[in-house]
């Protein structure tokens, strides 16, 4: 299948506060914010009359160097950008001093490829996707997460908690349908913007949370037996009408290896044939009974120890 895909991405100005110090003369000189890729060579301009001025950085005198060249011109040349060479720059009136401009600098990387995952925890009311950038970019990067049920379908928002959560969710999910959804996640900050069009078949996404309140108990009388009950993930919201099907694992405190056994359909299981007086571990995972999609992670640990005559 063939994937045709029109973007249009509109990139806000981006700001941020310059500092309030003032030049020599007591004014501040006009002020904007710039942004600069990582390792590249950077251009400062000033724009003065005359084209001579004075470069400075967070109130210093720039020098000619093997890192910036052209301190005395209107236009002043960064060369292998790097986080050092962050901060406030003004260019000044070589002879009274007087502030012509300031530039707050600012240096990152554009955003990478996010990777996305998207699983139905919730099934058949939501799917929930997370994704991440490989590396940081350094610079203040928000993502627009959007979705279709087909490629010509309407966009709608896949909806983020707060901003900057790395998270979105899809609550109007049509059950069975062989048209993937394709959630589209876009990064963007002042260098640049990427995507991800990320296609997905709900039903192939399935994978609860882990079960709950797992308990591991002794049976009266019995010294080779224990009671394991756990509850379905709160998270999986119709349990009788979309039941679960159960992983136990478990192992004897010391041993080299973990024995998992299952599927089962009931919420409790006696272990049988374990070692007296033996601590025990034991988790569980959960996965949709008609088998779609993947197992839950296992739940969290817990131990028990078999009835022991008095």
């Amino acid at each position: 299948m063939k994937w045709m895909v029109i973007v249009a991405l509109v990139l806000p100005a981006w700001s941020a506060p310059c500092s309030s110090t003032a030049g020599s003369d007591g004014e501040e000189g006009l002020c904007h914010v710039q942004h600069g890729t990582l390792g590249t060579e950077l251009l400062l301009r000033c724009d003065a009359p005359g084209g001579r001025v004075e470069w400075r950085v967070n109130g210093t005198k720039v020098a000619a160097s093997e890192a910036a060249a052209g301190g005395d011109k209107d236009q002043l040349l960064l060369r292998n950008a790097s986080l050092a060479q962050e901060g406030e720059y003004s260019c000044h009136h070589p002879g009274t001093g007087k502030t012509l401009h300031r530039i707050r600098l600012r240096v990152g990387s554009p955003p990478e490829k996010p990777a996305v995952e998207c699983w139905a925890v919730s099934y058949p009311q939501t799917v929930n996707c997370t994704w991440k950038l490989a590396s940081e970019p350094r610079l203040e990067t928000y993502f627009i997460t959007t979705y279709r049920h087909g490629m010509g379908a309407k966009e709608n928002e896949c909806v983020q908690p707060w901003a900057g959560a790395g998270s979105c969710s899809i609550s109007d999910i049509q059950m069975f349908s062989i048209t993937p959804y394709v959630l589209n996640v876009t990064a963007v900050n002042p260098l640049g913007a990427t995507m991800n069009l990320f296609p997905f078949i709900v039903e192939q996404i399935i994978r609860p949370d882990p079960p709950e309140d797992l308990r591991v108990s002794p049976i009266p009388g019995e010294s080779k037996k224990l009671l394991l009950e756990w509850q379905p993930p709160s998270s999986w919201p119709f349990p009788q009408y979309f039941p679960l099907k159960y992983l136990i694992r478990y192992a004897r405190e010391g041993a080299n290896s973990n024995r998992t056994i299952g599927p089962y359909e009931q919420t409790s299981f006696i272990l049988t044939g374990i070692r007296p007086r033996a601590v025990h571990h034991v988790q569980v995972a959960a996965k949709d009974f008609t088998d779609y999609g993947d197992y839950s992670t296992w739940s969290p640990l817990v131990s028990g120890t078999p009835w022991t005559q008095p």
